[in-house]
């Protein structure tokens, strides 16, 4: 876990801070060294996301068809995974699995 950030704190909520922070640093409102100490709440918050994001992806399984049409499970990391020698999926194309 990122230290400064609570393992009680959701994933949702870290967000809404960081979106938050992100405000704040915007407005001109702000002292030097009110940005610094913002900007350093962000950079622990953004690295706990990303832990949870890690977190998910390492749990997340997909349901996949074989070659004879049966349903399969397949380990996550679809994102980017081309097989070689497959070709690429055009943008427009829908995905449904039912």
């Amino acid at each position: 876990m990122s230290k400064g950030v609570k393992e009680t704190v959701s994933f949702e909520s870290a967000m809404s801070r960081l979106e938050e922070i992100v405000g704040q640093m915007e407005s001109a409102d702000l002292p030097l060294d009110k940005i610094i100490d913002k900007y350093e709440e962000g950079m622990k918050l953004l690295g706990f996301c990303e832990q949870k994001l890690q977190a998910a992806e390492k749990k997340i399984e997909l349901l996949t068809r074989n070659k004879d049409g049966k349903w399969q499970r397949a380990e996550s990391d679809p994102v980017g995974a081309e097989e070689p020698g497959q070709p690429e999926k055009s943008g427009g194309e829908d995905v449904s699995l039912f």
